[in-house]
C-alpha cells in the first residue's frame, strides 16, 4: 500500500513537472511571437488592408450570426470559454480524436496573426497567453472587428469586405439577412462552403447558422 502511494505521488509529481515545462515553453513561444510583432503593429497591419470594414458598418444580422456560430459567449468570457473548452475536450476523448474545437474568437485571432496551424501543446499554450494579452489590450468590439477583417472566406477573400463584394457584389453594410447568414457560415470550412463552388453545401451551412442564431437569442448580452 505504501509503495502504491509513493508510485501515485511520483506520477503526480511527473505530471506537474510536465505541465510546468510545457507552460514555460508555451510562454517562451508567446514572448517570441509578441516581440516579433506588438499588439499595436498587429492592429495596424489588419487595418491597412483594402476594404477594411468598421464594426458599426456591419449589419446587425451578420454580427449576430458570427457570434452565434463562432463564439456565443464572446462578450462574457476573458479570452477563453471554459465551457466550450471542456465540452470539446469531452467530445474529443469520446471520439479518441480531435473532432471539436473550443477556441474563442480571441484565440482564433491570436492563432491566425501570430502562430502556425500546427497542432502542438506548446503552440496552444502560447495562443492562450496571446489571447489574454489581446483581451487586456483591446475592447471586445475591437477584437471582433479585427477578426472579421482577417479571416479567410475562400476565393482568395481574406476579410469580410472582400468576401461581401466578391460573392454578392455589394459592400458589407448593404448585405441583406440571407447574405449575412450565408457569409457567416463560410469561414468554418471555406473550400467546402464556398457558395460559388458548392451552393447546396453553402445553403446547408446557412441553415445551421440560422438554427444556432435561434438558440442564441441573448448572444448580445454584455455587449458594450
Amino acid at each position: 500500500m505504501k509503495l502504491l502511494k509513493k508510485l501515485l505521488a511520483f506520477m503526480i509529481l511527473l505530471f506537474l513537472l510536465a505541465c510546468g515545462y510545457l507552460g514555460y515553453k508555451g510562454y517562451q513561444e508567446y514572448e517570441t511571437a509578441l516581440s516579433a510583432m506588438s499588439m499595436e503593429e498587429m492592429e495596424q497591419k489588419i487595418q491597412s488592408i483594402g476594404n477594411y470594414t468598421k464594426l458599426e458598418d456591419l449589419p446587425e444580422t451578420y454580427v449576430k450570426a458570427v457570434l452565434a456560430v463562432e463564439d456565443k459567449r464572446f462578450y462574457r468570457h476573458f479570452g477563453i470559454d471554459l465551457i466550450a473548452t471542456c465540452r470539446a475536450l469531452v467530445n474529443d476523448i469520446k471520439a479518441m480524436a480531435p473532432v471539436e474545437g473550443g477556441s474563442t474568437i480571441t484565440q482564433q485571432l491570436a492563432k491566425n496573426q501570430y502562430f502556425s496551424q500546427e497542432k502542438k501543446v506548446t503552440r496552444k499554450i502560447a495562443e492562450l497567453f496571446m489571447a489574454f494579452k489581446m483581451e487586456q489590450s483591446f475592447t471586445k468590439d475591437q477584437i471582433l472587428e479585427m477578426y472579421v477583417n482577417s479571416i479567410f472566406f475562400g476565393n482568395n477573400y481574406y476579410c469580410v469586405g472582400d468576401a461581401s463584394i466578391g460573392y454578392f457584389g455589394k459592400l458589407p453594410a448593404q448585405m441583406n439577412d440571407d447574405e449575412c447568414t450565408m457569409l457567416a457560415g463560410i469561414p468554418n470550412a471555406p473550400s467546402v462552403y464556398n457558395p460559388v463552388v458548392n451552393p447546396e453545401l453553402a445553403r446547408q451551412r446557412q441553415q445551421q447558422v440560422i438554427r444556432k442564431m435561434e438558440r442564441c437569442g441573448d448572444v448580445f448580452q454584455g455587449r458594450r
